[in-house]
C-alpha cells in the first residue's frame, strides 16, 4: 500500500508533472492581508476552473503548501481544505483575545509565564479550528504542508513537512513526525519569543523518544519560506525529486506587509539606556533582511513573473528585453521555475502609491494590531488586484487566457 494513502492518485510516481507551490510569511495579526490576497487568488482561480467559488479551494490548484508563524496556520487551513472565511473568524474571533495588551494582562503573563500574551488560549482556538487529534498524514490533508519552526533545544530551524516519504516521516518510525498534532506544531510556529511561551512536543512512545522545546519559525531564515520549499521539494534527500524548470515547477509567495525600521541616518546614541532599546530592534532587522534575501533568491533562480521593486539597482528582476517590455513568457529562459510575489509596503509612501494613503501606516505595521484588521483587508484585497492569472502560463487550464 502506497505511503501517500487517499493522496496517492495525485502524488505517488509524479515526480516529473508539473507542481504547483504556495507560501505565506509570518506576520502575526497581519496575517489577514495575506488572507485577503489569498481569497481573491482563490475566487480567480474558482472562474478560471469554472467552478463555483463555495466549491473551489486553493489546495485543488497547489500541490504543496508552506507557512511560516501566521502563515503556517493559513497553510495548514488550504491543506486541510477549510474555507478561508473560517481562517479569518479564527482572527477576528481570537485575535482581541490572543494580544490582550492590557498592563495588568501583560505583567501578569510576564510574570508567571515570562511571555506577554497566554499562549493556552492560541492553543485551544488552533484545536478547535483543526482538531485535537489531527496529525500530518495524508488522511488528513488535501495537498502537502510544510510549517517551519525553530527547535531551541538543537538551535536549529525545523522546517516540518507532512511529505510522507521524507526520513523522518516514515510511518514505520515511532518518532514520526507525520503522527504527531498538527495544533502542536502551528502552536510551536507561533512562539514568538516574547510573545507566546515555547511549545514542548514528544517525539515517540516506545521505541525512541525524544522532547524538544520549539518556537517560533519567524526568528529562522524562513519567516518568507518560499526558496525553503523550493529547496525541500527538490532536493533528493527529502525524496520528493520533483522536475523543475519553467513549465514545470511555479511558486506564488504571498507577504503579510513590511515595514522595515530605519533610523534616517542618525547615529547611534550615547545614552547606553536608549543604545540597549536600540539593540532590541536588530532581531526585527535580521528578520526583515532574511525575507529581502529569500525573495531575492527566488527572482534569481525562479522566473519572476510579478512582485514590488527589490531597490534601485535590481529593480523588480521581472526579465525584460532592451526595449523595457516583459519578455514573453512563450520564450522559456531556462529558469528553475516560474515565481510570483504578492506583498505590500506597510509605510507611508507604500501605502500612499497603491492608492491607501488614508490609512496610518504606523498602526497597521505591529504584529498585534487587532484594531486594525479592515484596514489590513483593504490592503490585501487592492494587492490581490495585481493578480494576473495570465502569469501563471501553462499551469493554467488548458487554452486559458484572461481578458
Amino acid at each position: 500500500m502506497s505511503v501517500w494513502g487517499p493522496l496517492a492518485e495525485r502524488f505517488d510516481g509524479k515526480e516529473k508533472e508539473q507542481h504547483r507551490l504556495l507560501t505565506i510569511d509570518g506576520g502575526g495579526i497581519r496575517g489577514v492581508l495575506a488572507l485577503a490576497i489569498l481569497s481573491e487568488l482563490e475566487k480567480k482561480l474558482a472562474a478560471a476552473h469554472g467552478v463555483p467559488a463555495s466549491e473551489y479551494r486553493l489546495s485543488d490548484f497547489f500541490d504543496y503548501v508552506a507557512g511560516t508563524s501566521t502563515g503556517a496556520v493559513i497553510a495548514a487551513a488550504v491543506a486541510r481544505g477549510l474555507p478561508l472565511d473560517r481562517v479569518l473568524k479564527f482572527y477576528t474571533d481570537a485575535g482581541p483575545g490572543l494580544f490582550d495588551s492590557s498592563f495588568l494582562n501583560v505583567a501578569k503573563n510576564v510574570l508567571k509565564r515570562g511571555s506577554a500574551f497566554d499562549a493556552r488560549i492560541l492553543a485551544d482556538e488552533l484545536q478547535d479550528m483543526f482538531g485535537a487529534e489531527t496529525t500530518l498524514e495524508p488522511q488528513y490533508l488535501k495537498c502537502l504542508l510544510l510549517a517551519v519552526t525553530r527547535n531551541q533545544t538543537t538551535d536549529s530551524p525545523w522546517p516540518i513537512s507532512s511529505n510522507p516519504q521524507a526520513k523522518y516521516n516514515d510511518p514505520s518510525r515511532d518518532d514520526s513526525n507525520i503522527k504527531m498534532a498538527l495544533w502542536r506544531f502551528l502552536r510551536a510556529s507561533t512562539a514568538a519569543p516574547g510573545v507566546f511561551e515555547g511549545q514542548e512536543i514528544k517525539f515517540g512512545e516506545s521505541e525512541v523518544t525524544n522532547e524538544f522545546l520549539f518556537v517560533d519559525g519567524g526568528v529562522t531564515p524562513h519567516n518568507n519560506p518560499a526558496w525553503l520549499l523550493f529547496r525541500m521539494a527538490t532536493e533528493p534527500g527529502y525524496r520528493l525529486n520533483w522536475a523543475t524548470g519553467e513549465d514545470k515547477m511555479m511558486i506564488v509567495s504571498v507577504g503579510t506587509g513590511t515595514s522595515p525600521k530605519g533610523d534616517d541616518g542618525v547615529l547611534p546614541p550615547k545614552n547606553p539606556l536608549k543604545r540597549l532599546a536600540g539593540s532590541r530592534k536588530v532581531l526585527g532587522a535580521l528578520i526583515q533582511g532574511s525575507m529581502v534575501d529569500q525573495d531575492t533568491n527566488c527572482r534569481h533562480i525562479g522566473r519572476c513573473v510579478h512582485g514590488e521593486k527589490l531597490d534601485g539597482e535590481i529593480g523588480d528582476m521581472v526579465p525584460r528585453a532592451e526595449n523595457g517590455e516583459r519578455i514573453p513568457l512563450s520564450q522559456d529562459l531556462g529558469r528553475k521555475f516560474l515565481y510570483a510575489r504578492y506583498n505590500a509596503m506597510l509605510s507611508e509612501e507604500g501605502l500612499d502609491e497603491i492608492g491607501l494613503g488614508d490609512i496610518d501606516a504606523k498602526k497597521v505595521q505591529g504584529l498585534n494590531s487587532v484594531g486594525y484588521i479592515n484596514d489590513l483587508l483593504r490592503i490585501g484585497k487592492r494587492i490581490a488586484e495585481d493578480i494576473d492569472l495570465n502569469d501563471f502560463a501553462t499551469f493554467m487550464p488548458p487554452g486559458f487566457r484572461s481578458s
